[in-house]
């Protein structure tokens, strides 16, 4: 399914995949911009998994004050999954959609059956994103974030943010899937570049590539196809 995708990509008209000298064009402007950030693998895939759930459609703060009041109501996971799905909601309302997030997470918790996940990091990376996405409501993004976040593999997930600015600057077409995206964005990325680019990407779409771009204040506007193709609209400020 995979190469399906990626070969469906690359056949968009007006479109050409960028060459990885490109890319390293954006890492070193960004990095120039946001400076350097380096990955600290916590080694715990469960807490990742669960974090992920909780972060969808919610800021970091309420994600983080979320995962914070679960873990200190409830001593273990088994007992997150055993628990009344309406406790599991109480406890992290703070993050938003707790009815929707709550059974999500308790079905994760009950397949998982006590099964800390440890054992990714040394199986093959594709094997790992396979049985992680296997598990109920778990999509690429997710797996990607326990696999970059928890064991430092080279891994890009695409959320929002990443998903805009990379299709303004041409890392992949405009509109493509976010699982499409994934994968583009692998065929492109140095794997030790993986989680830097990851990190500046969503700098940038938080304070300048936003919805509404502020393209007087950035840097990346040479490399952007986006500009080139909106200067004439582009407003001030």
């Amino acid at each position: 399914m995979r190469i399906l995708a990626a070969v469906a990509v690359r056949r968009l008209e007006g479109w050409t995949r960028p060459r990885r000298e490109r890319v390293r064009r954006i890492r070193d402007r960004l990095r120039e911009m946001y400076g350097r950030p380096a990955n600290q693998p916590h080694l715990d895939p469960v807490h990742e998994l669960v974090l992920t759930i909780l972060s969808q459609n919610t800021n970091d703060a309420n994600r983080d004050r979320a995962y914070a009041l679960l873990r200190s109501r409830f001593s273990s996971w088994e007992e997150v999954a055993a628990a009344p799905t309406a406790d599991v909601e109480d406890a992290i309302r703070p993050g938003g959609l707790a009815p929707t997030k709550a059974p999500r997470i308790q079905s994760v918790l009950r397949e998982l059956d006590g099964d800390d996940l440890k054992w990714l990091a040394d199986v093959d990376p594709r094997e790992a994103v396979a049985h992680l996405t296997s598990l109920p409501g778990v999509g690429r993004k997710t797996a990607a974030c326990v696999m970059i976040f928890s064991f430092d593999v080279a891994e890009i997930p695409v959320d929002t943010h990443v998903h805009r600015v990379g299709a303004r600057l041409g890392l992949f077409p405009d509109g493509v899937s976010l699982e499409a995206a994934h994968d583009e964005m692998l065929a492109i990325v140095d794997p030790a570049d993986a989680y830097e680019l990851h990190m500046n990407l969503i700098e940038h779409g938080r304070r300048l590539c936003r919805p509404n771009p502020r393209c007087s204040s950035c840097e990346l506007t040479r490399l952007c196809h986006w500009y080139r193709n909106h200067r004439a609209s582009v407003k001030p400020g």
